[in-house]
């Protein structure tokens, strides 16, 4: 089978997968009105809109509701306090101590350039409506306090500063927020920070100054919008950010799922389990938010949408901790983790198990991951990632040169054999039978198996797909540069590389001059082979078509020894 006909086969297949995510993206029908699991509850001051958790969802089996504030509680005065380390720049606001805005200070949000050296740093966090997403807490009690009585991610907290700093040469920030009620139950929740890290440590701690037992339950939850999309399909399309998965994530213990936002709707696809040693994300391309509880702790994870009929749905993944009882004049406290940062491969399952799977090559994953660090070793050596692909080109090439020469001596063959096919086909004319029969027999005769090009494609073809995975999701390749690429996970901005890829594809086709033997509609499409792929490669990560601009050219050279080779062998024994 022609080398060039078996790949745009697969080609096209590929067009056709990356149409149907955009266009499923674009064009998906709208969430429709769901059923709400729990009690219809106002939106809050702040902008956010509380769910409320399900009953049985906690140890004791007795679920407290989280409510949203009272008017009075809501007219309570709240400001945002900053909080900046060395590696994070956030702003915390005092109603609930939630985290409402997060910069990754070591992330730009583009590349660097001459005309731009110091760009904005990647906002992961942020409560601006278009974007919000933000890191809610709280203890809720589990008695019938009224919710503006409770420490609860509504209840205004006090903070002995507008901004804390950590300052050069200190190892570790702590940031106390303090709420009391009038009784004398005091929360202070203490976030603590270390140089470098992107864990951020929760403690809660319940004082419990009143004369009648405290009971309630601590909770963690994230909450976010859809990204906003582009105003074009194609600008969709071309977007990694928008290609990419958006939703939740959790880790069973045992397990990694996800739940896309396209999917909260579906009462089926829900969350609501208790979990042992798990966590709750909210993933985006590159980065992520997660809350980590205790990993001895079994907590109730649920998702929910938050007023599902308006225009702009807000999802929640939430967990809820066991049930918590503290007598008077006693104490507790409840801890998390709260992690907000990149997705570096190969480090964050030492931060909690499984969150290394938060980089989600999906099926693709047993070829992908070995491959990344392949990648990693070679760029360890040469310092450059656009230098590291082509070191990978080399490797695979060298590693697959038998079965790509056997693919090219069959296709060189094949070519030599058009003639006589063409001339079976005149003699038998529609006899098929026949014309099987007789190609069969020459093919056998002149030891030629037409398969024998198919295989190397087969085994390349994942190998596609798992760069793919690792160029668009490793965060190592964004904004890495290489020659006039400015960023080899965006598309080649000039255009060169997939026009590189069209030429070595005329060449194939020079190579393997096939007419003489090929359906008039299929050399036609073998015609404008390089178009297509010049303009389905203009929108492909420009490492990925470094790899096969480059892996064409090692292969055109390849493919055209093998041919000077055979065609020497047949010149020989013409002799």
């Amino acid at each position: 089978m022609n080398q060039t006909r078996t790949f745009l086969m697969f080609a096209l297949l590929a067009v056709a997968y990356f149409l149907f995510l955009a266009w499923e993206k674009d064009y998906a029908p709208p969430p429709t009105a769901a059923a709400s699991s729990s009690t219809a509850i106002p939106a809050a001051a702040d902008g956010s809109v509380p769910g409320a958790i399900p009953s049985g969802s906690t140890a004791s089996g007795n679920a407290p509701v989280i409510a949203s504030a009272t008017a009075g509680a809501s007219q309570a005065t709240a400001q945002l306090i900053t909080i900046t380390t060395d590696v994070l720049k956030l702003a915390v606001d005092t109603r609930g101590g939630s985290v409402v805005h997060a910069d990754l200070l070591a992330y730009p949000d583009a590349p660097r350039t001459h005309k731009a050296p110091n760009p904005a740093p990647t906002v992961l966090l942020d409560n601006d409506p278009a974007h919000y997403f933000v890191a809610q807490n709280g203890l809720v009690s589990s008695s019938d306090t009224a919710p503006q009585d409770q420490p609860s991610h509504q209840a205004v907290f006090q903070s002995a500063k507008t901004a804390y700093t950590l300052a050069d040469g200190q190892d570790e920030l702590k940031v106390d927020l303090t709420w009391q009620d009038a009784a004398g139950l005091k929360v202070t929740k203490t976030y603590s920070f270390k140089r470098g890290s992107y864990v951020i440590g929760l403690d809660q701690r319940i004082d419990n100054g009143t004369d009648k037992p405290w009971q309630g339950n601590a909770y963690q939850q994230l909450l976010r919008v859809e990204p906003p999309k582009a105003g074009s399909w194609l600008a969709n399309y071309t977007n990694p950010e928008i290609r990419s998965f958006q939703g939740a994530a959790w880790y069973t213990g045992e397990k990694f799922e996800k739940l896309p936002f396209k999917d909260f709707k579906e009462p089926k696809d829900q969350l609501d389990s208790q979990i042992k040693g798990g966590w709750a994300a909210m993933l985006r391309l590159y980065f992520f938010a997660a809350w980590i509880p205790p990993a001895e702790q079994t907590d109730h994870y649920v998702t929910e949408t938050i007023n599902p009929d308006s225009a702009q749905p807000r999802y929640l993944i939430r967990a809820v901790g066991p049930a918590l009882s503290v007598a008077p004049g006693q104490s507790t406290t409840s801890e998390a983790r709260l992690y907000l940062g990149p997705n570096v491969q190969g480090t964050l399952d030492a931060i909690a198990p499984g969150l290394d799977l938060t980089i989600d090559y999906g099926m693709f994953k047993l070829i992908a991951v070995p491959m990344h660090g392949v990648l990693s070793f070679f760029h360890s050596i040469a310092k450059n990632w656009g230098v590291a692909i082509i070191l990978l080109v080399l490797l695979i090439k060298g590693l697959t040169w038998k079965l790509t020469a056997m693919q090219y001596r069959s296709s060189a063959r094949m070519r030599k054999l058009a003639p006589r096919i063409q001339a079976l086909k005149e003699r038998y004319g529609d006899d098929k039978q026949k014309m099987q029969q007789a190609t069969m027999e020459l093919y056998k005769k002149e030891k030629v198996n037409p398969m024998g090009g198919c295989l190397p494609v087969l085994i390349t073809m994942p190998v596609f797909y798992g760069l793919f995975y690792v160029l668009e999701y490793s965060l190592e390749l964004r904004h890495a540069p290489f020659l006039w690429i400015p960023d080899l996970s965006a598309p080649d901005p000039f255009y060169i590389l997939p026009i590189i890829y069209a030429i070595v594809m005329l060449g194939t086709q020079w190579l393997n001059p096939a007419a003489a033997g090929m359906d008039p509609a299929q050399a036609k499409m073998m015609k404008v082979m390089p178009l297509l792929f010049t303009v389905m490669f203009a929108f492909f990560p420009a490492g990925l078509c470094l790899y096969y601009a480059v892996n064409g050219l090692v292969g055109l050279g390849q493919q055209w020894w093998v041919t000077h080779h055979i065609d020497r062998e047949e010149t020989a024994k013409a002799a």
